[in-house]
C-alpha cells in the first residue's frame, strides 16, 4: 500500500517535468522563429547586393558607351549619375590619363603617356548605393577600373 506522501511526490514530480518540457518547447519555438526571420532578411539583402553588383558592371559599360560618343574637342565627360528603379543611385566619376585633355575640361590625373594609343585612358570610379529608405543598413559598393574608350 502506498503512502499519501509518495503519491503527492509523484504528482509534484510529474508537474515539474511538464513545466520543464513546456519551457523547453517554448525556447525551441522562439529560436526557430528568430532564425527563420533572420534568414528571410539575409535572403533579401543578398538579392539586393547581387543586384547592386550587376548595376556596378552595367554602370561601367554605360560610362564607356557615353565616353565613346563624346566629342572631346568641345567638352569632356567627367561624371555620369543615374538612378535605377528608385532603389539605387549610381554615380560614375571619370579621370583621364593623357595629353591635350585640359582644354576640353577633363579631369586629368597624369600626362606621362609614351604612345598615342594610350592617350585618353580613363580611370572610372563607380559607386552604387541603395537609397536611404530601402534598407536600415545601406548597401554601398565601389569599383575602380582602367578603361580605354
Amino acid at each position: 500500500m502506498q503512502r499519501e506522501g509518495d503519491i503527492l511526490m509523484r504528482k509534484g514530480f510529474s508537474l515539474l517535468t511538464a513545466i520543464i518540457f513546456l519551457v523547453l518547447v517554448a525556447t525551441i519555438s522562439a529560436i526557430s522563429i528568430s532564425l527563420s526571420t533572420q534568414s528571410v532578411k539575409q535572403t533579401g539583402d543578398i538579392f539586393l547586393k547581387t543586384q547592386a553588383e550587376l548595376l556596378l558592371r552595367s554602370g561601367t559599360e554605360y560610362a564607356m558607351l557615353a565616353m565613346s560618343g563624346n566629342n572631346y574637342s568641345n567638352s569632356c565627360l567627367n561624371s555620369v549619375n543615374m538612378t535605377y528603379n528608385n532603389m539605387f543611385d549610381i554615380n560614375v566619376t571619370i579621370m583621364y590619363i593623357g595629353n591635350g585633355l585640359v582644354t576640353a575640361g577633363c579631369t586629368q590625373i597624369g600626362t606621362d603617356i609614351n604612345t598615342s594609343e594610350s592617350n585618353r585612358t580613363a580611370i572610372i570610379d563607380i559607386w552604387v548605393r541603395t537609397k536611404k529608405d530601402i534598407l536600415p543598413e545601406p548597401i554601398v559598393i565601389h569599383r575602380r577600373t582602367i578603361q580605354k574608350p
